[in-house]
């Protein structure tokens, strides 16, 4: 019960001080400034096009940090109360992480590939298309959703075994991931719905909706576990069943007030609209896919030095993916300002919202990477008081946390890339981190360096997806400069 309270009180320690800091800052200024009257009931178009740019941010970001944060809470709770039962179903859920987050990465490529045209369609006041935009991604999404619990569900035996399954470990990844696939429909349209309406600027709706089903896992996942005595299998339909329940809060959500409703009518397949869903969508496909498929390839690397290396290594990866939450959401604040301001040609807007989100993640990652340094053993034993764990996951969050204040360049470099629609270098960032640099990394650094080249690699992976983002982030500022100039001579 202590490690229960010290874990709450690590999420509140994330997300109170945002509230507390940005409280003065989000009042927005009342009366008139250049001809616009600021106020948070004027219209989203309005208030995104208009508004200073760190209000527009801050106002975005905050229900969108906490719905990010709640969406890892879902794994992170299941680590926690699991971890208490034994080493081997902390590596299970670990090992199944990767095939959340591949459900998790179709839910972000309908949700960002429909939501990044829906928002530079209401920007450019072209609502029509905007509206049968959202119904096509949405039903393609649940669509896909069901196809990869199907597929999951065939192949559980041989995809447990090539995520990384031990012998010992592979009786409680089936159990586990067989109930989890089953919530995969869900757990897409879900994502999808999410991100819509945020990229609509109604983030705080997209947010109740994502906090119901948190609450409710939070509630169910130690009463079935620990009450109920189903062990594994409690935490498996703790997480199916808040994931429907949210499902179904998100879309009473998208039927409220400014959002677009999601209509069968509206659903149009035509090849405009995949391809917008494939340009807008693929960065964040590459960026969540290639994430899970480092994940299989280091709890793979990990195995060969037992069990405990990979329960270690499993909490130090779904504890950073906690703390990024914080990042890709206020990432993910500036996508809607981005996307209505390059739609209205107000490229200043989108430099200055970029640069915003730089200084402010940067500085709480750089918060987080002292704390983590200074309290990385008790951090990991919150979840596994297994020596061996502690040694591990201690010794590799050490190595993480030096590279967390590069992430917030990383992340609103590709954001920015993908909102704006240049695809190829927006899959080029989002692949560096987890694919471009980390793959060839997790060959070689274990074979010079052993347990602690596993323990180090995405910690290097991330210095070179930095020194990448950079010049990336300034050709994309200098092709906003030549549109601008191509206006005025249109002009």
């Amino acid at each position: 019960m202590f490690k229960l309270v010290l874990l709450q009180s690590l999420s509140f320690f994330i997300i109170l001080p945002l509230f507390s800091v940005f409280k003065k800052a989000l009042k927005l200024p009342t009366g008139t400034k250049k001809g616009c009257h600021f106020a948070f009931r004027m219209d989203n178009y309005t208030f995104l096009t208009h508004a200073p740019v760190h209000h527009v941010i801050l106002k975005m970001a905050i229900p969108t940090i906490i719905s990010m944060l709640s969406t890892s809470l879902y794994n992170l709770a299941d680590t926690y109360f699991v971890g208490q039962l034994n080493t081997q179903c902390t590596a299970a859920v670990g090992i199944s992480f990767s095939v959340m987050g591949i459900i998790q990465a179709v839910g972000f490529f309908f949700g960002h590939g429909s939501g990044n045209y829906i928002s530079r369609k209401l920007g450019a006041k072209e609502t029509g298309k905007a509206e049968q935009m959202a119904s096509t991604g949405f039903f393609l999404s649940l669509l896909t959703g069901l196809l990869v619990a199907i597929v999951g569900l065939l192949f559980l035996n041989p995809l447990s075994i090539a995520l990384g399954s031990t012998p010992t470990i592979l009786p409680y990844t089936e159990r586990y991931l067989g109930i989890i696939l089953l919530g995969a429909p869900f757990m897409t349209a879900s994502l999808t719905l999410n991100n819509q309406m945020r990229f609509q600027g109604n983030a705080s709706y997209a947010m109740c909706g994502i906090l119901s089903g948190v609450t409710l896992n939070v509630f169910l996942a130690p009463l079935l576990i620990f009450v109920f005595h189903l062990g594994i299998t409690g935490a498996a339909v703790a997480t199916l069943l808040s994931q429907t329940f949210g499902f179904i809060m998100l879309f009473l959500m998208s039927r409220r007030k400014q959002n677009i409703r999601i209509r069968m009518v509206n659903f149009t397949l035509t090849k405009p609209f995949l391809k917008e869903i494939v340009f807008g969508g693929t960065p964040s496909l590459s960026r969540q896919g290639l994430g899970c498929v480092s994940t299989i390839m280091l709890n793979v690397a990990a195995g060969g030095y037992g069990d405990a290396a990979i329960a270690g290594m499993s909490i130090v990866t779904r504890l950073s993916f906690f703390i990024y939450a914080v990042v890709i959401g206020i990432g993910q604040g500036f996508q809607p300002l981005c996307g209505f301001c390059y739609g209205a040609h107000l490229y200043s807007r989108v430099r200055d919202g970029f640069y915003f989100c730089v200084k402010l993640g940067t500085i709480f990652m750089s918060v987080f990477a002292v704390i983590g340094f200074i309290f990385s053993e008790p951090i990991i034993e919150l979840f596994r008081s297994d020596p061996e764990v502690i040694a591990v996951g201690a010794v590799a969050l050490d190595w993480q946390i030096i590279s967390y204040p590069l992430i917030p360049t990383i992340v609103a470099t590709n954001m920015m890339m993908q909102t704006i629609r240049k695809p190829i270098r927006a899959n080029l960032v989002a692949a560096a981190r987890s694919g471009l640099f980390f793959i060839p990394l997790i060959f070689l650094l274990p074979h010079f360096f052993g347990l602690s080249g596993v323990e180090m690699c995405q910690a290097w992976a991330d210095v070179c997806a930095f020194l990448l983002s950079l010049p990336v982030a300034l050709s994309g500022f200098r092709d906003m400069r030549m549109q601008r100039v191509d206006n005025q001579l249109l002009k």
